[in-house]
């Protein structure tokens, strides 16, 4: 592990007061706790239009800077209709191999509802395409206004979990990559 592991957070909510965004918060300070560097990507801060091939707009630049000085990647969302947020599937398409390559790839999603599952799954198989190592071990906040008060986790037992993602995060910021995967072989447009 590099002596001090940088750790980079990727908000897939645009919301104000968005819960994707207090625990992506407690996992980055668990992290840094853990001796960490830490950057939060809040894409509300970021012009990412809608993904173009033919044009480098807005902050993609700066967008792939700093995913691709990260060690891990902790990419986190809100579920819409089953699935991932829009503007992470836009910042997602920004980068490619160069920044998620060989990363440490940590999952985390927030819902309104009961079963926020599907959109880990969904970001898992685009991680893999890209050649990251997903940790196993994700955290899913169902029924999420009922989890917070303030920026803290009301349960003990979800604060453990998103904590906990936030250490693996730092464990596993070098593990030995695996070899490429069928997916990323065929993933043509993840370069730039």
């Amino acid at each position: 592990m590099p002596d001090q592991p940088h750790v980079v957070a990727l908000c897939g909510s645009l919301r104000e007061e968005s819960y994707t965004r207090k625990a992506l918060r407690i996992a980055l300070d668990e992290a840094e706790d853990r001796g960490a560097s830490v950057d939060l990507i809040d894409l509300r801060e970021l012009d990412l239009p809608l993904f173009d091939a033919d044009d480098d707009a807005g902050d993609a630049e700066e967008l792939r800077e700093r995913v691709g000085r990260a060690d891990s990647v902790l990419l986190g969302t809100p579920v819409y209709h089953g699935s991932y947020s829009s503007v992470l599937k836009t910042a997602l398409d920004y980068c490619g191999f160069d920044e998620f390559e060989h990363t440490t790839v940590g999952l985390l999603c927030v819902a309104g509802g009961s079963f926020p599952i599907t959109s880990l799954d969904h970001l898992q198989s685009v991680a893999r395409s890209l050649d990251a190592w997903v940790v196993p071990h994700q955290v899913a906040l169902p029924k999420a206004r009922s989890k917070f008060e303030g920026a803290a986790l009301r349960e003990a037992s979800d604060a453990e979990r998103v904590r906990t993602l936030g250490q693996r995060v730092v464990e596993y910021a070098t593990i030995e990559p695996d070899p490429p995967c069928p997916e990323s072989a065929e993933n043509v447009g993840a370069t730039h």
